[in-house]
């Protein structure tokens, strides 16, 4: 080696290592920061300038007087009285805090609005959460191609601090609501043209995470599992057994099973996911479009844009109250406006375009995604004339027992067929169990494709 090259390697090797320290530094910079001006998820502590937005005091994490466990979730916050409407005849005046298909639903469906009320930043975690957050902070990384998490502690904001979309979007895809869940939930798909509701398709689902576990130690103590779901459908009777069993996972394809009811058997889907049509949705939604976004991340670039004021939906416990009647939240176009709110928030804005040769009916996506809890709760979909295609909003709402912020009722509106899916509607049925990995009523075999066998012919 001639000393040239021997200076060059020596240069490369400091340079390197100067860079390592230099992100250590500033990983540790970001984690001391939180529970001072960050709030211990990374969202910032204080208000806004026009005290729109408030300071965040540590959410709202006491359940009413009188509330169990189990029952109907009573809305804190009934006697708030409306701000103000966002409708067709003024939407101009607050385009600036909405997203753009927000802003082309309230121009194109008739009687559309959303009703703002007094922000409050509700949402709040266990104290592990927050400290296991502050080790994340300083510790958790991606992987060499950008994509997939290598390190994080699970039961946790991996990236309390994001320096790059990918990492915000993770952020949303490990949002905690406790240890595993079970819920029965409707969807409904009104027809084109009438005032009929449809038929409602009703889904007993149940998730579960070895990254939500209080004791995980990191993406290797969970085996490479970000999270397991099972949906077994009960109606209408066409579809009743049908079921979907899927495991999805860091740095590889899905694993995903179907049994059709009608068949009697299960089989593996390996390509049930990206834009792959959800079952039973008439090709309205796809598979990443389940909680707004969700499986590899491998298609797109992922830009962190920045934050933004926004309207979106918050505190939900009037639209997701099981006490509902149908009629009363469904809506022929969209769910009830008198059972939904809207609040400004700060919303991490990411922007994920198509990489040069990949595929997907979405070129480009735009996610909102809440300071407070790392939900998207507003998504936009692109077509490749870059027109928004659909748009989708979902809404947190405290659940106490666990606590955390926690989601059930979502809406997708495709702009092109003028169609809306309202999805995991509680009205008529019962309250989620929130508990039910933690209190031992769902267990980790329930996850295999032997559990779906049994799960669909109880």
């Amino acid at each position: 080696m001639n000393l040239k090259t021997m200076f060059f390697s020596v240069s490369l090797a400091l340079g390197g290592a100067a860079a390592v320290t230099a992100a250590l530094a500033a990983s540790e910079q970001d984690a001391a920061r939180l529970g001072k001006d960050l709030t211990p998820v990374g969202a910032e502590r204080a208000g806004n300038k026009d005290g729109t937005i408030p300071a965040w005091t540590g959410g709202d994490m006491k359940a009413p007087a009188g509330w169990k466990t189990g029952a109907p979730r009573p809305d804190p916050y009934a006697n708030d009285k409306r701000l103000f409407a966002i409708d067709a005849s003024n939407v101009d005046r607050y385009k600036d805090k909405l997203a753009p298909g927000q802003l082309e639903m309230i121009k194109s469906i008739p009687g559309y609005r959303m009703d703002v009320f007094q922000s409050r930043r509700s949402c709040g975690y266990p104290d592990f959460f927050y400290e296991r957050t502050k080790k994340n902070a300083a510790s958790a990384r991606l992987g060499a191609n950008g994509n997939d998490i290598a390190e994080a502690l699970g039961a946790a904001v991996p990236f309390p601090v994001p320096h790059n979309g990918a990492e915000a979007v993770w952020n949303h895809k490990l949002h905690w609501r406790g240890e595993g869940f079970t819920i029965t939930h409707a969807g409904f798909i009104p027809p084109k043209g009438s005032d009929s509701i449809g038929e409602a398709i009703v889904q007993e689902e149940s998730e579960m995470s070895p990254m939500w576990s209080p004791s995980n130690k990191g993406v290797a103590d969970a085996k490479g599992i970000e999270y397991q779901l099972l949906n077994v459908f009960t109606g209408p009777p066409s579809i009743a057994g049908d079921a979907t069993l899927a495991q999805y996972n860091v740095g590889k394809p899905n694993d995903v099973w179907l049994y059709f009811s009608s068949q009697r058997r299960v089989r593996r889907a390996p390509t049930y996911q990206y834009d792959s049509p959800q079952l039973n949705t008439e090709n309205l939604l796809v598979v990443d479009q389940y909680m707004q976004f969700n499986g590899p991340l491998d298609r797109y670039d992922w830009k962190l844009a920045g934050k933004k004021e926004m309207y979106v939906p918050y505190n939900t416990y009037r639209l997701n109250s099981p006490a509902n009647k149908v009629d009363d939240v469904v809506k022929a176009k969209f769910f009830s406006r008198d059972h939904s709110r809207y609040e400004l928030h700060r919303v991490w804005v990411v922007e994920a375009t198509l990489k040069e040769g990949m595929r997907h009916m979405f070129p480009k996506r735009t996610l909102y995604i809440d300071e407070d809890t790392w939900m998207i709760l507003v998504a936009d979909m692109y077509d490749a004339q870059g027109k928004v295609w659909r748009t989708a909003e979902m809404g947190p709402y405290m659940a106490w027992e666990v606590p955390a912020c926690v989601w059930a009722a979502n809406a997708s509106y495709d702009h092109v067929t003028r169609r809306m899916v309202l999805d995991r509607v509680l009205a008529g049925r019962k309250e989620p169990d929130w508990l039910a990995a933690r209190e031992g009523r769902l267990k980790e075999a329930v996850f295999e494709p032997d559990g779906l066998r049994r799960a669909t012919t109880r």
